[in-house]
């Protein structure tokens, strides 16, 4: 099988990569800026993800794409223009990879989207379903729907579409929040996370590859939307509880009450960073597991060792 993926040197695509090299069965090809860390694989470089990108090189002789590349989430975006930012790469630029691919003759393509189309939080306690109505409240998730209802409609080419939607994704070389969370608790630092109730599904980067990897050849994936999860809901409490013990450095807690978090954050302006910390998003990916008979293949201990170990080695260098 010849599988093209996308995004090759991201956080997720490296692990992606790294799981499809090893099997003897499969021809990689890798596209990107710049030629990932796979002697395996073949490279073609893509410079840019938009509307005009000619994939040609890429998708021939191409069987399953995984477009896993993205304009991403970003807490303070610089562009003058986000919406448009957004919208070029990550519908344009993916309608125009999806339409070349279904033209090679690409037999499924695999599109990593995010929960961010279902909504930001879960707070009647009902975790999110595929099926669910989607109610996506930033740019990158309405970007990210878009795309997704544009795949949907090309399902008359023939190509089989495969949308998979993965929560905050976490491992060896995790940035943003979850490296800040690291940091915190490797200093030692005080955090007034210690009475929080919440739940939150996350994934471990080496679950998300493998079920990426699942989506590219079950039959019961095409025409399929599904949620993953590492099928373990934390409190942030929790997280930073098992995270610490992880990491050799005990998590230094403070029962501050959620609701002076919350009004410390309004005042602070920093309400898109209490709902992450303290709000509640989570995943019934039941579906998924029965229909592909998938099962994470670490659990979040040892998705959380993995990380806190890259993360100290990378200390030490």
């Amino acid at each position: 099988m010849n599988i093209l993926i996308t995004g090759a040197t991201g956080f997720v695509g490296r692990a992606v990569g790294a799981q499809l090299a090893r099997e003897p069965s499969i021809e990689l090809t890798a596209a990107g800026r710049t030629q990932p860390l796979l002697d395996t694989a073949k490279y073609v470089e893509i410079p840019d993800i938009g509307p005009e990108t000619n994939w040609q090189a890429a998708v021939t002789g191409t069987d399953v794409v995984i477009h896993m590349a993205a304009r991403v989430h970003m807490m303070r975006d610089t562009d003058p223009f986000p919406e448009q930012a957004f919208r070029r790469v990550n519908v344009d630029g993916t309608l125009n990879l999806a339409r070349q691919a279904a033209r090679a003759g690409v037999r499924r393509f695999v599109f990593v989207s995010s929960i961010k189309v279902n909504g930001e939080n879960t707070a009647t306690g009902r975790p999110f379903r595929a099926e669910d109505p989607p109610d996506p409240k930033d740019l990158y998730g309405v970007s990210k729907l878009e795309a997704e209802n544009g795949l949907r409609a090309l399902g008359t080419t023939g190509m089989e579409i495969v949308i998979v939607r993965p929560p905050l994704t976490y491992g060896p070389s995790v940035g943003a929040n979850f490296l800040a969370m690291m940091r915190w608790l490797n200093r030692g630092i005080p955090l007034p996370f210690g009475r929080l109730d919440n739940l939150r599904s996350l994934i471990a980067v080496d679950n998300l590859a493998d079920l990426l990897v699942t989506c590219a050849r079950h039959p019961h994936a095409a025409g399929r939307t599904l949620l993953a999860s590492d099928g373990e809901d934390l409190s942030t409490t929790e997280l930073l509880i098992r995270l610490g013990r992880a990491l050799g450095h005990p998590a230094r807690l403070i029962g501050v009450p959620p609701e002076a978090l919350r009004l410390g954050a309004t005042l602070l302006g920093r309400q898109g960073l209490y709902a992450r910390l303290c709000g509640s998003l989570q995943i019934d990916s039941s579906a998924t597991e029965r229909l592909l008979s998938w099962r994470p293949i670490v659990t979040v201990d040892e998705g959380l060792r993995r990380t806190a170990e890259h993360f100290l080695g990378s200390k030490r260098q």
